[in-house]
């Protein structure tokens, strides 16, 4: 048997995964999904907050 019993498919294409190539069906779409990491596609965006007082005191520090 070449894919587990049960669960999702491939994440990528939703065929039945392959053992060998564990989430995915193949090495294709696990080479699809290092694409993805490469070119910055699964980037979790970042966002800075900060208040009012914190920007006031990096002012002050300058004088």
């Amino acid at each position: 048997m070449s894919h587990p019993k049960g669960g999702a498919g491939c994440p990528m294409c939703g065929k039945p995964r392959d053992l060998a190539f564990r989430p995915f069906c193949s090495k294709r779409c696990a080479d699809l999904d290092l694409q993805k990491w490469f070119t910055g596609a699964y980037a979790i965006p970042l966002v800075e907050e900060t208040s009012e007082e914190e920007g006031k005191s990096d002012l002050e520090a300058d004088d």
